[in-house]
């Protein structure tokens, strides 16, 4: 099994209501990085700081790690528009951070980096694939794509009160500068992205399709920006499975509808609820009380242990966050949460 991690930016997430307070571009530009450094090595290596909220949710980069080390996976990261050099190898898509989808176009080359990552979802080797995400702002651009496309739009956050009347005000602002209603694209899903999106969506989209395309098994990761992917395949004529393999954290999540639009979107649901109930570590306490959920391919990991394990990868969580410094009680040195899914990620 690999596991394929688009990783990239925008400048959607600097939009002021997007980003926690003291949250800064040269941390967010760092968060993808790191993420893609622990589930690659386990820690942290050329980015200088560890994504943890205030509160002392970390990254679930840091779960999809501890799942990794557990059961075992290859792992291969797409630099999608990475706004910092990573240490984790990577494959390069010759793509640029997105910009504001605030402006008339937000990813210029779109198309471009959708056929690279198709080549090279169609040259893998594997049987299996997970693929990933981790973008901060990436919920905002979800709800962006979902917009033009003209669908029912619902997206998740990591925060455990979803500020999505914010984002809308902010996608309503996109279409004006982009001249463009609700519905435009939804025969174009890549002048979708290009206008209202993020590299990544083009990016997952292209490694999906061409993967498919090669007779492989592609579960795409994640929530609901994973579901954005899956419209924009079916709006581009894939009609392959893929399910769609998330959280409780997601699934759950209160008016949510991720269930419907897999239903409407003929996608399968895999949900994993990795066990944090009750658990005396903050990074499982903070995910019970509704702060990141999802990210970092961390639903599909998880959906990868076998029963019986989850405990296995609970007490492997709490080695990661110890090898972040994340003491039980809270972390010291953090990135700040966005308002999106999340942060560090989805």
């Amino acid at each position: 099994m690999r596991v394929v991690l688009a990783a990239g930016g925008t400048e959607t997430a600097l939009i002021d209501g997007i980003s926690a307070a003291g949250a800064t571009p040269e941390l967010m530009a760092h968060t993808p990085p790191a993420d893609a450094e622990i589930v690659a090595y386990g820690e942290p290596i050329a980015a200088p700081v560890t994504p943890v909220s205030p509160s002392g949710c970390p990254t679930p980069a840091a779960i999809t790690r501890a799942v990794r080390e557990v059961v075992g996976f290859d792992l291969t990261v797409l630099d999608a528009g990475l706004p910092e050099e990573t240490a984790a190898p990577t494959v390069s898509l010759d793509a640029a951070p997105g910009a504001d989808i605030r402006s008339a176009v937000a990813v210029p080359d779109a198309a471009a980096i959708y056929d690279r990552a198709r080549e090279f979802g169609a040259s893998l080797p594997d049987d299996e694939i997970l693929v990933g995400e981790t973008i901060p702002g990436g919920t905002t651009t979800a709800l962006g794509v979902l917009t033009a496309l003209g669908e029912p739009a619902d997206v998740s956050s990591s925060l455990p009160t979803n500020p999505l009347e914010r984002k809308r005000a902010v996608v309503d602002e996109a279409l004006a500068a982009s001249d463009l209603a609700a519905g435009d694209c939804a025969d174009e899903p890549l002048e979708a992205i290009r206008r209202m999106g993020d590299p990544v969506q083009a990016a997952a989209m292209g490694v999906a399709t061409g993967a498919l395309e090669a007779g492989l098994e592609v579960t795409l990761a994640g929530g609901t920006q994973m579901a954005t992917v899956a419209a924009l395949l079916r709006r581009s004529g894939v009609d392959a499975d893929f399910p769609i393999a998330t959280t409780s954290f997601v699934a759950d999540e209160r008016g949510g509808s991720l269930g419907e639009t897999c239903f409407r979107l003929n996608c399968e649901l895999t949900v994993t609820d990795p066990g944090f109930d009750g658990a005396d570590h903050v990074a499982m306490e903070r995910y019970c009380a509704g702060e990141a959920k999802e990210g970092v391919a961390m639903g599909g990991a998880l959906s990868l242990v076998p029963d019986g394990e989850l405990p296995a990868v609970r007490d492997r969580l709490v080695t990661v966050c110890d090898r972040l410094g994340i003491e039980a009680s809270g972390g010291d040195e953090v990135i700040p949460e966005t308002d999106d899914e999340p942060t560090h990620g989805s």
